[in-house]
């Protein structure tokens, strides 16, 4: 693509926030050369790649690339058999610990984990742990070699150590001794890599031996006495042969990197290549932004779009569509309205998607690939250089034609401006009129009416404009789309003191059509705005009926869990009460087989039975208080009850439903939830289910609804801040519920946190009969921390 259009839509300062988020120095080459593709397979396989990332970011965190470093000047090195210095080794070294720290963080801890385009990647990356082992066992720091390297080695450093002791033995005896006053200081120095002994002047001859140096004054030379001449051709001779054993190391490490060599070189590719990557997730991350649907037909939809360069907070979203009922999109409105920041977000958007790039827009937000986009915006908004003189304009526009074709995307901004009105209006229309002729997708921004007029009256152009609010005299920045713009210029002008009469003579100025025109534009904003504050109305009232729903739903399982806790205290106790009276009455028995062996009187065994009664009337009486069974306002009679028919089960207290007909002798079955009990029709009386009126559900009328199960059911479960243990009860009921209640699917919210609730709910779901399958949830509905469940018909 023009590097005008780049510099126009400030496509540079995209590229810049994206080379912040590589942490590599190839990886930020590799993104400063990043510019826009025209082929839609490699478009859709970035924006893959960057979903992908992004994906591992917010279920791992971020990753570092840092250590990344060219080794490429070391590799080709290595293929001509020359040996590498420690330096060289040890940026190997690190780039081989970063490709197995990068390795360890592509592997998933979940078993179900989805494939995703990264997976080859991560996959064909080759740690060679042998290899940076060996180097780290090697080399110490860049100016030290690990003693232990090699056989050779140790030895000789362990024979320079007792040189060395010698050497300094032999000194020592010179600063403890009686030539202690021929030193100028109690010290040993080097002078040329060779002990020496720093001799006042006047002394040297005291001092046999070879002079290395002496000080700047003369008055101190440094003298190798004749003890140590030996010892110090021996320590040289074995420094020269720690040389000869390091280089021998360094050789052999290279002679192993170099079997690696291509390894070595694949893993530096993909390794850039995956901070590239992560580096438009990250970009991504921090402008909230979504994979747009790329098409080849010309046709853009971008949804709560948001200017990339204006902070998340200040910009206002935008709704924009362009090439499907209409190629041109003209934009009016006042100054300072937004127009401008539209039109940049049109093409920057663009240009960001064919990169590779998300965008910051909703989800299902489409763009088009372009060969090409022309952008002539010469406003003074953050753009380097002004292009406001007719001229310059013009320039533009004879380059644009030239150029452009049903591949390319033209942006203009404020069309026709910097000449006469009337000349430069109908110059407007006429090169409009030919983009549009031409099938290219255009979006041009303007104050002439003139060309509202014609956006009004031409099939496949549509008018747009920017919001503005007279009253507090500021704009929205809300671009509406099939309306055309007023200027309100007289509508300012009185809001900021300009006397009426100015305004009143300035009317006659306008003629009577141009009047009437705005006239209707303002007929039209009015209509708009009653027709959306209506529209924010209902939504108002749909969420207070979607609040009072939750909270009744609420209601309802607080009742339940409630009427389950003392059915549950009820049968401990009846329990209880029974083992009681099971416990005496063996007790009793007892006494009875004793009483007939000890041949004991008749009046004691009476005695013994009328406690046993007593005992026994104490145990029935303690199983349940006498509940009062109410009777039946009417008696039923079998022709009254029908199937599906709702009742009340009087002794139970229970609601259900007549699953069956009664038979000969009166009985039936009811379905009370998941229970279906067989009772007598004297036990039952009808009921009707509370009916619910509204003029909402029904446009035409009231409509009736009658309340069931199934309104009282969400789809939607929210196990957040529970134990497995406990998220899979609440679970289970709620599952037999939904599934009674014909609900398709249903979503459970478990989080995503360490993944241990997500994968004991996976674990329960497969168990169960009832569930056809279930998956994750897509990303912007919830991804991992979400699973969707699909009941079976």
């Amino acid at each position: 693509m023009n590097e005008k259009a780049y510099k126009a839509l400030e496509y540079h300062k995209i590229i810049e926030l994206l080379v912040s988020k590589a942490s590599s120095s190839m990886g930020k080459e590799l993104c400063r050369n990043l510019e826009p593709s025209i082929d839609i397979f490699e478009i859709r396989h970035m924006q893959t790649q960057t979903k992908d990332a992004l994906t591992r970011l917010f279920q791992k965190g971020s990753i570092s690339f840092g250590s990344v470093k060219d080794v490429r000047g070391s590799l080709r090195r290595l293929e001509i058999g020359s040996s590498l210095n420690i330096p060289e080794l040890l940026t190997i070294c690190g780039l081989l610990e970063n490709v197995n720290r990068v390795k360890s963080y592509s592997r998933s801890d979940r078993s179900d984990a989805i494939p995703d385009s990264l997976d080859g990647m991560f996959s064909s990356l080759e740690p060679l742990s042998i290899l940076s082992g060996e180097i780290r066992r090697c080399i110490i720091s860049e100016d030290e070699i690990s003693d232990d390297a090699s056989a050779g080695l140790r030895q000789v450093r362990r024979s320079m150590k007792v040189v060395n002791d010698r050497i300094h033995t032999q000194l020592n005896s010179y600063l403890g001794g009686t030539s202690r006053t021929y030193l100028q200081d109690g010290v040993v120095t080097m002078r040329n890599g060779r002990y020496c002994l720093p001799v006042k002047a006047e002394y040297k001859k005291q001092i046999p031996g070879m002079i290395h140096d002496q000080s700047s004054t003369g008055s101190t030379i440094f003298i190798e006495p004749m003890a140590i001449v030996k010892l110090n051709n021996d320590l040289r001779e074995l420094e020269i042969q720690e040389q000869k054993e390091i280089e021998a190391v360094l050789a052999a490490l290279s002679a192993q990197a170099a079997l690696d060599r291509e390894l070595i070189h694949d893993d530096l590719t993909i390794m850039v290549q995956l901070d590239f990557i992560f580096a438009r997730a990250g970009l991504a991350m921090d402008m909230r932004a979504s994979e747009p649907i790329f098409n080849e037909n010309g046709y853009i939809h971008l949804r709560k779009a948001r200017h990339p360069l204006i902070p998340v907070k200040k910009a206002v979203p935008i709704d924009v569509w362009l090439g499907k009922d209409f190629d041109l999109l003209v934009v009016t409105g006042p100054n300072t309205g937004g127009k401008t920041v539209s039109l940049k977000t049109v093409g920057l958007l663009t240009m960001m998607g064919q990169s590779g790039l998300h965008i910051p827009a909703n989800d299902r937000s489409e763009l088009s690939v372009f060969h090409e986009v022309f952008a002539d915006i010469g406003d003074e908004q953050s753009i380097e250089q002004s292009l406001s003189t007719f001229s310059s304009h013009m320039t533009n526009v004879v380059s644009f034609l030239k150029k452009a074709d049903t591949k390319s995307l033209v942006l203009f901004d404020e069309l026709g401006a910097g000449t006469d009105p009337t000349e430069g209006a109908a110059l407007a229309i006429s090169i409009l009129s030919h983009l549009h002729e031409r099938g290219i997708r255009t979006m041009a921004t303007t104050h002439y009416s003139e060309l509202k007029v014609y956006a009004l009256s031409t099939k496949g152009v549509e008018n747009a404009c920017c919001e503005f609010d007279v009253e507090t005299l500021r704009p929205t920045y809300r671009l509406l789309i099939g309306v055309p713009g007023k200027s309100n210029a007289f509508a300012i002008s009185s809001k900021l003191g300009l006397p009426d009469y100015i305004i009143e003579k300035a009317k006659e100025q306008i003629s009577e059509q141009d009047e009437s025109f705005e006239d209707v534009l303002t007929s039209l904003e009015q209509s708009r705005v009653t027709i959306e504050n209506e529209r924010a109305e209902i939504e108002r009232y749909k969420k207070e009926i979607e609040a009072l729903k939750k909270r009744l739903e609420s209601k309802n399982e607080q009742l339940d869990e409630r009427r389950d806790k003392i059915i549950r205290k009820a049968n401990e106790d009846a329990h209880t009460i029974l083992q009681e009276a099971r416990e005496y009455a063996d007790k009793t028995m007892k006494m009875f087989h004793k009483f007939q062996k000890d041949n004991i009187d008749l009046a004691a065994v009476e005695r013994e039975h009328q406690n046993l009664r007593k005992k026994t009337n104490q145990a029935a009486s303690g199983m349940v208080e006498k509940i009062k069974v109410k009777k039946p306002q009417k008696q039923l009679k079998p022709e009254d009850l029908k199937i599906g028919d709702a009742v009340k089960i009087l002794s139970m207290n229970l609601k259900g439903t007549a699953s069956t007909r009664p038979d000969a002798k009166g009985f039936l079955f009811v379905q009370t939830g998941l229970i279906r009990s067989k009772v007598h029709i004297s036990d039952l009386e009808l009921i009707d289910e509370p009916v619910i009126t509204t003029a909402a559900l029904n446009r035409t009328g009231a409509g009736k609804i009658r309340m069931s199960k199934s309104s009282h059911v969400s789809t939607e479960v929210n196990l957040l801040g529970k134990t497995v243990d406990e998220a899979i009860a609440v679970l289970d009921k709620y599952l037999d519920d939904a599934y009674i209640s014909h609900l398709k699917s249903v979503r459970i919210v478990h989080g995503k946190g360490t993944g241990a609730l997500r994968a004991g709910v996976h674990n329960y779901l497969r168990k169960q009969k009832h569930v056809a399958s279930f998956h994750l949830a897509e990303f912007g509905e919830g991804d991992a921390g979400v699973t969707i469940v699909e009941f079976k018909k």
